[in-house]
């Protein structure tokens, strides 16, 4: 995609501001359709987060035993709302408030396909719960505030510069993302503004396209909070969303000259049980060629839910013949596979 150069400009603009709140400058509120008592309404409403995660954690090697970020207040008896890599496997979650002190928190769920975690802190937050925004009305140029408890910038303008479809190497599609910019620093579960203050978003990701194509514009993936809704009751009883799992291969990928790599496969996991190997280059699912990681994730999906056997077609690293072969990958659900404490 070639983004415009207006919105270029804009990009450019709230550059200037951020470098201006850097140095001390109070923040324009009005830019943002925000008055400053809305401002500091959603300063209050966003908090820490400090997960500590088990050493035999499932998650440890790729996300750390200690990790910080932010969350939003959404309702009056201390739901928080964040990004779920926060509180994966978490066995002590504290939140800190408006007042810097640490209130423990416990996992209420976590949900995979979007990403989102929720935490319940043992004592209410005194502050107003952000409200839920429409995502799904979010336009690209609209302009934005995100809002986070980590990094050299807490307060950031940003522009909405593309909705696309998203890949993660771990599995994981999230369907019409919202990418920002100019990229805020602690994006790990920050909170995405409107201007008329209600939550669009939570922060998952910094990437060096935002905007992709000739000239690659780097700045934030947000998951849009529309997704949200219809999983919520879901994760308040039971911790994950009702229905049938997605199919978990155990494998992350990556994509090099077109083409979707295996990077890694998880030590015991389904797709090491069937001789996928790193190196490995998927050229097809069920005898269907995949075009990128958006493509091969839609069609691994289509095969079948978690516990049915996913045919991937891969080009061996070990072999020099460059000839195709057929892995038929037994899947399992990930929510299973890992090591979750979840305290109501």
């Amino acid at each position: 995609m070639q983004i415009s150069a207006p919105i270029r400009r804009a990009v450019r603009f709230l550059g200037i501001l951020v470098a201006g709140m850097i140095a001390g400058l109070a923040f324009p509120a009005a830019a943002n359709g925000l008055t400053q008592e809305d401002v500091q309404r959603v300063i209050e409403a966003v908090v820490g987060i400090e997960a500590q995660i088990p050493a035999d954690a499932r998650s440890v090697e790729s996300l750390g035993r200690q990790r910080t970020g932010t969350g939003m207040v959404i309702d009056g008896n201390g739901l928080v709302l964040t990004v779920g890599y926060l509180i994966l496997e978490a066995a002590e979650v504290s939140v800190y408030g408006p007042d810097g002190r640490p209130v423990p928190a416990a996992v209420v769920g976590y949900d995979h396909e979007t990403g989102f975690g929720l935490v319940r802190t043992a004592l209410p937050l005194k502050v107003r719960p952000l409200a839920l925004g429409r995502s799904t009305e979010v336009k690209v140029g609209d302009t934005v505030l995100a809002v986070a408890r980590l990094g050299p910038t807490p307060l950031m303008p940003q522009l909405v510069v593309d909705r696309r479809d998203f890949a993660g190497n771990w599995e994981y599609l999230l369907e019409n993302a919202l990418f920002t910019s100019p990229p805020l620093a602690g994006f790990g579960g920050a909170a995405l503004i409107g201007v008329d203050g209600t939550l669009l978003g939570v922060g998952s990701l910094f990437v060096h396209n935002a905007v992709v194509g000739s000239e690659p514009l780097p700045g934030n993936m947000f998951i849009p909070v529309d997704l949200l809704r219809p999983i919520l009751a879901d994760l308040l009883t039971d911790g994950r969303r009702s229905g049938p799992a997605q199919p978990w291969l155990g494998l992350y990928t990556g994509e090099t000259g077109g083409r979707v790599v295996v990077a890694r496969v998880v030590a015991g996991g389904p797709a090491e049980a069937a001789g996928v190997k790193p190196g490995d280059i998927i050229m097809g699912v069920g005898g269907k060629n995949v075009q990128d990681m958006v493509d091969f994730m839609r069609k691994v999906r289509i095969q079948g839910k978690a516990g049915d056997d996913i045919a991937i077609d891969v080009m061996s690293s070990t072999t020099a013949d460059m000839t195709i072969g057929r892995r038929v990958i037994h899947s399992r659900d990930r929510h299973d596979w890992l090591r979750l404490k979840r305290d109501l």
